[in-house]
C-alpha cells in the first residue's frame, strides 16, 4: 500500500533523504550481526498487569519470535495491505507484532488500551479491518472478552494470556504449535509480495483532544527519518540502553521504541501502565543511556529527592520530554544535581516536529521556551532533518506569512517528515493542508530570538485566553505555575467575562497535604517569576486530578464543561 505520490518518492530518494531498505531487512540484518545481545524487555510488574511472567529476547530470541508470527498471520490469511487492529500494552509481544507487520507488508494499527467501543468502532469503519489482536487480561480489563462481545461478528479476535475466551483465537497456543520461518525465509517473503520502503507499515491514531480520532498512516521511510531526528536529538549511541514509558502506539513511542531502538542496534526495557516507583527501579535496576518522561513526571521526580537515591545516573545524558510545559527550574535542576540535559520536543502523529537540544540551543532556559527556526533559509541547525524541512508561519486572519516577532501565527510543515493525508478521509486531507502543499499543524507560534531563529510555542488554536485583547498562551503560564512548590499539575482555562471577554481560571492538582491558594499563585508569578499581570490567574479550581485522553494530553475541553459551561449555566 503506496499512498505517497510517485513524484514525491523520487524527489526524496533522489536528494537521499529516503531509501529503499525497510524495517523488517534492517532488524533482520541487526539480529544477524548481533544474536545475543540484549533486545527487549517487558515492564517488570508484567504479571500485575496482564498476569503473565516479564520476558526478555535477545536478538536471536526476538527474530524467532518475529518468524513464528509472521508465519501464524500468514496461515490466518492476512495479507499485504490488509490492517491489523491492535490493542495491546507496551510488551515484548507488542515488539514482535510490529516486525512481524514490517516483514510481512501487513499494516497494523495500534490503539491505546484506554479505548472502548466508541473509539474502536470508529478505527474499525475507518479502516475496514478485520482481525484483531488484543489480550485475554490487562489489569482490571478483559479487552479479548469486551473485543469478542462487541465486535465478534465483524472480525476476527485473537489474544495473547491465558483465560482466553471461546471464539477467540489463543495466540500464546497457537504460536507454540507454530513453525517459525527463518530470516531467510522472511527475506524471501518480502521479495515474492514486493514489499517496498514506501508501503505503508501504520496507521496510527490522533489524540482526538477535539474530535474524533484521525487514522495517520506512515511508511518505512517516513519512520526512519523520523528515528533518526530522535538520534540526533537525544545523542542516542549504538547499542544504547533505553527506558522508554510513552504508550507504544504514537509517534513519541513508536519513534523511540520502536525506530531508533532498531536504528542503533539497542536494548529497550518497556514500561506501561506509568508507575514512578517501577519507572524509578527500572531506572536502578540497569544502566540507562536514554529515557523519555513528561514535564509533570520530571517535576515529581524532583519534588521527591528521596525516590531518586541510589539511582545511578551516570550513563544517562540525556532525557526526551515533551507534551506540556516545560518549566526553567526543571531543566536547570536535572542539569545542576545529575548533569543529565532535557530534550524539548514538540511533535505530532502527523510528522510535524521541532527539537530543542543543548547543541543547538545550550541556553537552558532558552531551551524551556524555544525550538530552532528549522526550514528558513538564513539559519543552519545540527538536527539532520533541519535542512530537509520547510516551515512557514501564518497569520491566521490574513493569511499572510509572518516573518518577525511580535505577531502569534499556525506554524505549518512541509517535507518528508510529514505524512500525505488522513487514511480513507479525503475531506479531512483535503483541510489539513493549505494552498501550497503545507500541513496545518493548528498549533501557534510566534519568532522570538535576537536574530529570529527561534520559535516560541504559544498554545493550540484553542488553549489561548483572550484577556481584553490580550492572547496569553496557557502552556506558558502552565510551566511557570508548575514551579510553585505546592503545585503538582495544573492547566489553565478561559472563562467568560462581559468586559474583558475572557478572564484566566488555574484549574490545579496540589502536591499531597498541600492546599493552594489563588493569592498564593498570583504572589508566586508576581514576585517570583515577575509574570504581567493580564497571565495572572483570576479564579482557582482545585482537584484531585486531570483528565486526560489516552496519550496523556489534559483534555482542556472537559475542564471548560465542568468548570466554566456548568458555572454559566448555573
Amino acid at each position: 500500500m503506496i499512498l505517497v505520490p510517485q513524484d514525491k518518492i523520487q524527489k526524496y530518494v533522489a536528494r537521499g533523504w529516503w531509501g529503499e531498505q525497510t524495517l523488517g531487512e534492517l532488524f533482520i540484518a541487526t539480529a544477524r550481526r548481533q544474536p545475543a545481545a540484549p533486545a527487549v524487555a517487558d515492564p517488570p510488574n508484567r504479571r500485575d498487569i496482564t498476569g503473565d511472567a516479564p520476558r526478555r529476547r535477545d536478538w536471536a530470541g526476538l527474530l524467532a519470535d518475529v518468524g513464528r508470527l509472521a508465519a501464524l498471520l500468514h496461515a490466518q490469511g492476512l495479507r499485504k495491505d490488509d490492517v491489523l487492529v491492535v490493542q495491546l500494552p507496551n510488551s515484548v509481544e507488542l515488539h514482535a507484532l510490529y516486525l512481524a507487520c514490517a516483514c510481512s507488508g501487513i499494516v497494523v494499527s495500534p490503539l491505546p488500551m484506554q479505548y472502548r467501543g466508541h473509539e474502536i468502532t470508529h478505527v474499525l469503519n475507518t479502516t475496514g479491518a478485520r482481525v484483531a489482536i488484543t489480550a485475554s487480561r490487562v489489569g482490571g480489563h478483559a479487552p479479548a472478552r469486551e473485543w469478542h462481545a462487541a465486535f465478534g461478528e465483524r472480525v476476527r479476535v485473537m489474544a495473547h494470556g491465558a483465560d482466553v475466551p471461546p471464539n477467540v483465537l489463543g495466540l500464546d497456543a497457537a504460536l507454540a504449535a507454530t513453525e517459525p520461518w527463518s530470516a531467510q525465509a522472511l527475506e524471501a517473503h518480502m521479495a515474492r509480495i514486493g514489499l517496498t520502503a514506501h508501503d505503508v507499515l501504520t496507521v496510527c491514531w490522533t489524540s482526538g483532544t477535539e474530535a474524533q480520532p484521525k487514522g495517520v498512516p506512515r511508511n518505512h521511510n517516513e519512520w526512519l527519518i523520523v528515528g533518526q531526528s530522535v538520534i540526533d536529538a537525544g545523542q542516542i549511541a549504538p547499542g544504547a540502553c533505553m527506558v522508554i514509558p510513552f504508550p507504544f502506539v504514537n509517534m513519541a513511542g513508536i519513534s523511540t521504541s520502536l525506530v531508533a531502538w532498531l536504528m542503533v542496534g539497542g536494548e529497550l526495557h518497556h514500561h506501561h501502565p506509568f508507575d514512578l516507583d517501577v519507572f524509578i527501579a527500572q531506572l536502578r535496576g540497569q544502566p540507562t543511556d536514554y529515557t523519555v518522561a513528561a514535564p509533570a513526571v520530571l517535576s515529581m521526580l524532583l519534588k521527591e529527592p528521596g525516590k531518586l537515591r541510589g539511582v545511578d545516573l551516570a550513563r544517562l545524558k540525556r532525557i526526551g520530554s515533551g507534551g506540556g510545559p516545560l518549566a526553567d527550574w526543571l531543566v536547570a535542576q536535572f542539569a545542576e544535581q545529575f548533569g543529565v540535559e532535557v530534550v524539548n520536543y514538540f511533535g505530532s502523529n502527523e510528522g510535524a516536529a521541532l527539537s530543542s537540544t543543548p547543541q543547538d540551543i545550550p541556553d537552558r532556559r532558552q531551551r524551556t521556551r524555544y525550538f530552532p527556526r528549522i526550514g528558513v533559509p538564513g539559519f543552519d541547525w545540527s538536527l539532520s532533518n533541519a535542512s530537509k524541512v520547510r516551515t512557514r508561519l501564518v497569520d491566521l486572519d490574513s493569511g499572510e506569512d509572518i516573518h518577525g516577532p511580535g505577531r502569534v501565527g499556525e506554524l505549518r510543515f512541509k517535507g518528508p517528515t510529514i505524512f500525505s493525508g488522513y487514511f480513507n478521509s479525503p475531506e479531512l486531507t483535503a483541510r489539513a493542508f493549505d494552498e501550497q502543499g503545507f500541513y496545518r499543524t493548528g498549533d501557534l507560534f510566534e519568532i522570538a530570538g535576537e536574530r529570529n531563529q527561534y520559535y516560541r510555542f504559544a498554545g493550540r488554536h484553542k488553549d489561548i485566553v483572550i484577556r481584553g485583547g490580550m492572547n496569553i498562551s496557557c502552556e506558558e503560564v502552565e510551566g511557570l505555575l508548575l514551579a510553585h512548590p505546592k503545585v503538582r499539575e495544573v492547566a489553565l482555562i478561559g472563562y467568560p467575562d462581559a468586559m474583558l471577554g475572557e478572564r484566566v481560571c488555574a484549574v490545579v492538582v496540589p502536591q499531597p497535604g498541600q492546599e493552594v491558594t489563588l493569592d498564593e499563585l498570583v504572589s508566586f508569578l508576581r514576585h517570583g517569576e515577575q509574570v504581567a499581570a493580564f497571565k495572572w490567574p483570576e479564579k482557582l479550581v482545585v482537584v484531585e486530578q486531570l483528565p486526560r485522553n489516552p496519550v496523556g494530553k489534559v483534555l482542556k475541553r472537559e475542564l471548560r464543561s465542568r468548570f466554566v459551561q456548568a458555572e454559566a449555566g448555573a
